[in-house]
């Protein structure tokens, strides 16, 4: 590779069972059917031992733990196989701490571990995501070409018309202080101008005092060719705004409070429509680009009963206006016919866990859904929702796009800090890195796909990268 720089009620019953004959130390001593906490809120978590790193198999695992009561002994079991040596001892504020290793055969996939206590007894399931460990492979069959743009990079976009590559920047929590829209040569991501979002209006704080508002800060991007515009989302602010591409002047911000949480976004320029989502609730914000106005609201109802339909990524097929959306809250994909604004299929993702990018094949209708939760890849039929693969890519799998040209699907996985690159059919064709933070994926020109690198920090750099992934001459 050249690089060249510019849980179940059930489930939980049935595991208790079987871990309490096991059970050491004090909660072995513990009368059965004795005192029970009943106040208790106490949680654990695990993480790799090596900072920022993935849980993988054999790997060392550290565990923490708060609202136990001091001096309370507490027991970790998978089944009938405690965790750690002895219990864990709660301190003088009611936390834990520990580190047990992982098998070196321990399976992909989120597991259950059963929480106990001794005296008062408290049961609870803390949740332990053993992530797939993919080594790095096909390096040789790409060239990548480095940027360094700005801080803060989230998504980017091209535009056949201008020739130039878009992204959205954004630092740091409310009030957000620093924030682009920058424009790159999609030859060679020189940046051609940029700018800052305008002030937006005092946000109320935790105390109730009005305090700055810092900007409009952007994160998700689109264009419309047709109409020479950028969109992008303001989420901080729960809105969207509209730039023109050849100045990046502003030509109008809508109001806050227009979107919820607003992520994605993307323009059908043929039917004049423009589409947000409204992040963690059912809906897609419908736009309508000839007069910049607000046009509907699509609620995506979910199959799942008493669950939520949470919206996240966008994927559009100009072609045969169907957009895509992943539906992060309850590990679905829905699809929308955009002549009629229709929601004509939500199907489930079997095997995923927090769904949040989308991207699809227009030539064969199949749809890619990437899953932070689970880690993997899901490839859809289009037309029954029937799984064709599930392949696993890496830690905290964000983004996915779908290049019609290669035929193959690139996924950013954030926790493991590469892009990995799978055939039509989910197949692993390359693994990608390191990305030390792989954040979304956007086709460019010519072939080419954009990964968007949040690495500034891990660096120690000024600015975020732009990795231009083409295959190799």
């Amino acid at each position: 590779m050249r690089i060249t720089r510019s849980s179940s009620a059930a489930v939980l019953m049935g595991l208790m069972l079987a871990a309490s004959p096991i059970a050491v130390g004090s909660a072995a001593a513990q009368q059965a059917f004795g005192e029970v906490a009943k106040a208790a809120d106490a949680s654990v978590s695990f993480d790799s031992a090596e900072d920022g790193a993935p849980i993988v198999a054999g790997s060392q695992v550290e565990v923490s733990g708060s609202g136990f009561q001091p001096g309370q002994q507490v027991t970790l079991a998978y089944g009938p196989t405690t965790l750690t040596a002895q219990p864990l001892t709660a301190d003088t504020e009611g936390a834990v701490t520990g580190a047990f290793a992982l098998p070196a055969d321990a399976v992909v996939g989120v597991h259950p571990i059963v929480v106990t206590t001794g005296a008062p007894y408290y049961a609870t399931i803390a949740e332990l995501k053993v992530s797939p460990d993919i080594p790095l492979s096909g390096e040789d069959a790409f060239d990548l070409t480095v940027s360094e743009p700005a801080r803060g990079l989230y998504q980017t976009v091209y535009s056949p018309k201008s020739g130039a590559i878009y992204a959205a920047s954004a630092v740091g929590r409310p009030p957000v202080k620093q924030s682009e829209i920058v424009k790159l040569d999609a030859d060679t991501l020189k940046v051609l101008a940029r700018v800052s979002p305008a002030a937006a209006p005092q946000r109320q704080g935790r105390d109730g005092t009005m305090g700055d508002g810092g900007l409009f800060a952007v994160y998700g991007i689109a264009v419309d060719d047709s109409k020479d515009t950028v969109w992008v989302t303001n989420t901080r602010q729960d809105t969207v705004a509209v730039y023109r591409q050849s100045d990046l002047g502003l030509i109008k911000q809508f109001a806050p409070g227009t979107v919820a949480h607003s992520r994605d976004v993307r323009v059908d320029e043929e039917l004049g429509k423009a589409y947000a989502t409204a992040t963690f609730t059912p809906e897609v914000v419908v736009f309508n680009t000839a007069d910049n106005t607000e046009a509907k609201r699509i609620t995506i109802a979910s199959n799942k009963r008493r669950e939520e339909f949470g919206v996240a990524s966008l994927s559009l097929d100009p072609e045969a206006h169907k957009l895509y959306v992943a539906g992060l809250g309850t590990s679905e994909v829905a699809v929308i016919d955009t002549n009629t604004d229709e929601v004509l299929h939500v199907f489930p993702v079997p095997g995923a866990r927090g769904t949040i990018g989308v991207s699809h094949d227009p030539q064969t209708g199949r749809i890619y859904v990437a899953s932070q939760g689970s880690d993997n890849l899901v490839v859809l039929d289009g037309e029954t929702g029937a799984v064709i693969a599930d392949t696993p890519v890496g830690a905290g799998a964000l983004n996915v796009v779908f290049d019609p040209a290669s035929r193959q699907a690139f996924v950013a996985n954030r926790g493991s800090n590469t892009v990995t690159v799978t055939d039509a059919d989910g197949k692993i064709v390359a693994n990608l890195g390191p990305a030390p933070r792989a954040n979304h994926v956007a086709l460019g020109p010519n072939g080419s796909v954009i990964a968007v690198d949040k690495s500034a920090g891990t660096r120690d750099a000024e600015s975020d990268q732009l990795l231009r992934i083409v295959p190799a001459n």
